[in-house]
């Protein structure tokens, strides 16, 4: 396929998604009735909202989860710091609340518009960005082409490309050249990753390193804390966290094989998804276990077997329970989860081995020796069992995994000085308008 005739498929998909906007207001629907939109504010999946444009400079930030809306924290208090109004798109409830915990007022939150032509040209007709910065692999053809039509810079950053989405636009080589070439810088996080956008078409190309290096270190409320230290004491305790469908019973059975060494063992185990608590609890009471869940403000008791941390936010508060993280989405799933933040929170980082989508990071946490990759269940028993009998060797990989997060900062600066030359005509026009109206 050539480069033209990529393009004129592009054109004829702009078209074909307007033909179907209508159609898609039942698939709308039942995802509201699975609690995967807001009910209140699913208009704004059309690209309609209630909020005015602020005068000046805007930034469109977009950062489809949680993950990716932690990573560019940074980016945008830089934004609003030197000025710059940032409207900030997500695509899930949970990333939505956890905006709102990091940012709160500061920028604008609205849901991502679907990527189709009708909701994002009402979108962008209303919002006028300035410029668009997308994290990580959120690759919208829509969203490109229409923000490309109106000469919207568009920066792609934490840039990746996982092994199936390289694989398939390789496949593609034209249809990738012409939707990339749309797109002002990538940067992208590690070599790999910058390797493709360049085979792919995409330039300029720059890599930063993973700006979830330089995240903030996940809260956690003192006085709950404390509290939560004082039920479970000296008890023996270890996490699996951000765990996928069929992880919490690698977990359970995990916590079967080592409560025969540890009788008094507590196992916290924190889902991906936490609207799934009340079934997960059903399903390892069946097993009888004692939980506890989180939502629910349940006590731990020395009968308790597992605390099941269904909330939003608390992550940071699981991570200072234990010294042990097991990383889900890794073992039964595929794709891995961010070891940073379990890293810099002094954990152990333990993983199965599909982590495509953190491979860097863990080839450093490994290599350092603060984290260890897990086969299956009874591996990752005798890892949990090995570093619950060896305190000295679970503090050395602490101080480790501390360490190669550290080596790995400065992302962040390295991603500001790649948007430096589309963030500074942005600033100097927000002064002179703030001089203007005497607000400066």
């Amino acid at each position: 396929m050539s480069i033209g005739w990529a393009r004129a498929l592009l054109a004829t998909y702009r078209w074909a998604g307007a033909a179907a906007y209508p159609l898609i207001g039942g698939y709308i629907v039942w995802r509201v009735s699975k609690g995967k939109e807001d009910r209140g504010r699913r208009h704004e999946r059309y690209g309609y909202t209630d909020r005015a444009r602020p005068a000046g400079p805007l930034i469109w930030v977009h950062a489809a989860s949680v993950g990716e809306t932690i990573a560019v924290t940074g980016l945008i208090e830089h934004f609003v710091e030197s000025g710059i109004n940032v409207v900030l798109t997500t695509g899930t409830v949970t990333s939505a609340k956890v905006a709102e915990e990091r940012l709160g007022r500061r920028v604008i939150h609205q849901y991502v518009p679907l990527d189709l032509k009708p909701a994002i040209s009402r979108f962008l007709n209303h919002w006028r960005p300035d410029l668009a910065v997308m994290a990580e692999s959120e690759i919208w053809p829509m969203t490109i082409l229409e923000l490309g039509a109106r000469r919207v810079p568009q920066v792609l950053v934490n840039g990746r490309l996982s092994d199936r989405s390289y694989a398939a636009w390789s496949r593609r080589p034209a249809l990738a050249e012409a939707l990339f070439e749309n797109l002002a810088h990538v940067v992208a996080q590690s070599e790999l990753n910058g390797e493709r956008f360049r085979k792919l078409g995409a330039r300029p190309v720059t890599v930063s390193g993973n700006l979830k290096a330089d995240t903030h270190i996940p809260p956690a409320n003192p006085d709950v804390l404390a509290n939560m230290e004082r039920m479970i004491g000296a008890r023996p305790c270890w996490a699996a966290v951000s765990t996928h469908e069929g992880e919490e019973t690698i977990a359970a059975d995990v916590h079967d094989l080592l409560r025969r060494r540890y009788p008094d063992l507590l196992t916290i185990i924190v889902p991906r998804h936490p609207d799934r608590g009340a079934a997960l609890k059903e399903e390892l009471t069946a097993r009888e276990l004692n939980v506890a869940r989180r939502s629910a403000n349940e006590p731990i008791t020395t009968k308790t077997d597992i605390l099941l941390g269904d909330t939003i936010g608390e992550m940071g508060l699981y991570l200072r329970l234990t010294e042990i993280a097991f990383m889900g989405r890794s073992m039964a799933g595929q794709g891995g989860q961010n070891p940073l933040e379990p890293a810099k929170l002094g954990n152990v980082v333990l993983s199965g081995p599909n982590v495509q989508n953190f491979r860097e990071a863990y080839r450093l946490l490994t290599e350092r020796g603060g984290a260890q990759l897990i086969r299956d269940k009874q591996m990752l028993a005798g890892a949990v069992n090995f570093l619950l009998k060896n305190n000295d060797v679970r503090a050395k990989m602490i101080a480790a995994g501390r360490a190669t997060v550290e080596e790995m900062s400065g992302p962040l600066s390295r991603t500001l000085q790649a948007l430096e030359p589309f963030i500074h005509p942005l600033i100097v026009k927000s002064r002179l308008q703030r001089a203007e109206s005497g607000t400066g």
